[in-house]
């Protein structure tokens, strides 16, 4: 089977969210069970190719012009890298401040005139779409094909001017929005098959409340909306072999945990047994940064620190900076992304919170198990399909916020501290988490099948 794979971000190529880890994992998955992944990314520029072809892509007048580069990637392998140059920036979305491109629509619009042209040329069995960047290529070209679309998240939806309703060339309606254009939803409606990325965000985006605008449209999907949930790339993620982290480790050696400890503990400047909390996130919005700086004033009482890598909107940042100022002996944070950090991160911190408003899947706190950092999460999407909280169950492996609120992550965090002081409960707790299976192996059977039922 043929998958023309579209994204905007895939890693290890191009790593932003969750976006990339999602579309990394599953793509190497695929490959490992004999699917043939055609992976097409936006050329953003940088992106060295072994054996490279470049060529110019025949697009309409108002797209081009663009170009594909086709070759073999070190790590990800064969890849088609479309570009233009308004594509080429920096980094894929935001500038410096973390502020979005002025010229977004226009640059994913000719990303997506040039999946559908790669499409027509190539007539994959199936093409699989991600997100709103891609979405549009569903509605344009010479011939539609069998598609599916997975929703990372309804937060980004691409709702641009309407004038972008002239370039869709087939159910223009489809895609118009409240005299705009959404490239999301008029994916959603002419898809195959929609995927959301978690079983409980494939509810709760039925609903008003958590729909973001479209639970009516989703709801009209009936059973070809379904939730499959991601997984991790179990090679990349794997505390036993691991060169990032102070010491390897497994399941059997978690005591070797304490050196990945100590070194975040020396990052920090700090001493002590309190419990180290760690933070690997973008700073946007929907992370519940303000939920996480809200419990700044209760640190020493449980006693906890936090201990923060993040990247992305100033204004989110300078209130982080603004705790380390008043509360270096509770706050530590570097602001940038450092992958290397992220790992020993969760090889070293006890507890991982991630305060989310919203969260489809998430991934970081199924890595977070895979370390033995425990998860203290709130009651939302992915969360509660993989945490399943220890003052519930027996076969608890984090602990959940009781209410999406300050109040609620405040007590998660006390009850988690609490709990850590029993260390044969806290080491059972540990142990079912990092033996869990979070890879990739059934969520791409799940994938498989899926295409199966559509392909042409």
């Amino acid at each position: 089977m043929r998958v023309l794979f579209a994204a905007a971000e895939l890693a290890p190529v191009i790593r932003v969210g969750g976006l990339a880890e999602a579309a990394g994992g599953l793509v190497s998955k695929l490959r490992e069970m004999g699917v043939d992944v055609d992976v097409v990314l936006p050329d953003y520029g940088g992106i060295e190719l072994a054996n490279e072809k470049k060529e110019s892509i025949t697009v309409p007048g108002w797209a081009g012009p663009m170009w594909a580069r086709t070759g073999s990637h070190a790590t990800a392998g064969k890849l088609t890298l479309l570009g233009s140059r308004q594509l080429e920036k920096p980094s894929p979305y935001v500038d410096q401040s973390g502020e979005a491109w002025p010229d977004n629509d226009l640059r994913f619009m000719q990303f997506s005139a040039a999946i559908a042209a790669h499409r027509d040329a190539t007539e994959p069995d199936v093409v699989h779409l991600n997100d709103y960047h891609s979405a549009a290529a569903i509605a344009m070209g010479v011939e539609p094909a069998p598609t599916v679309l997975t929703i990372h998240t309804l937060g980004y939806q691409g709702v641009a001017p309407a004038r972008w309703l002239k370039q869709i060339e087939r159910g223009a309606e489809d895609f118009a929005w409240y005299g705009q254009i959404n490239p999301l939803a008029g994916a959603i409606n002419q898809a195959d098959r929609v995927i959301a990325v978690s079983p409980n965000y494939s509810q709760e985006i039925l609903r008003e409340e958590s729909g973001m605008g479209m639970h009516n449209l989703l709801a009209a999907k009936g059973d070809n909306l379904v939730g499959i949930l991601n997984g991790i790339d179990a090679y990349d993620w794997n505390p036993a072999t691991d060169r990032s982290i102070a010491e390897p480790f497994d399941a059997d050696s978690v005591e070797k945990r304490d050196a990945s400890r100590s070194l975040l503990l020396d990052i920090a400047g700090w001493e002590g047994k309190d419990a180290i909390v760690g933070v690997v996130t973008r700073l946007v919005d929907q992370k519940g940064i303000d939920l996480l700086l809200g419990t700044v004033p209760y640190l020493s009482g449980l006693p906890a620190r936090i201990f923060i890598l993040g990247s992305g909107l100033e204004r989110l940042a300078d209130p982080l900076h603004a705790a380390v100022a008043t509360s270096p002996d509770r706050v530590y944070f570097h602001d940038g992304y450092d992958l290397d950090l992220a790992h020993r991160i969760f090889a070293g911190s006890d507890m991982y919170a991630m305060p989310s408003r919203f969260e489809p899947c998430g991934l970081a706190q199924m890595q977070a198990m895979r370390y033995g950092s425990v998860p203290v999460v709130t009651p939302v999407g992915g969360l509660v399909d993989t945490v399943l909280d220890a003052d519930d169950s027996r076969k608890g492996t984090g602990f959940v916020a009781r209410g999406l609120s300050e109040a609620g992550l405040v007590d998660a965090l006390h009850r988690a501290c609490r709990a850590r002081k029993n260390r044969q409960r806290w080491a059972g707790i540990q142990s079912r988490g990092m033996r869990h299976d979070w890879s990739w192996e059934a969520p791409a059977d799940r994938h498989l099948q899926l295409y199966r039922e559509i392909a042409r």
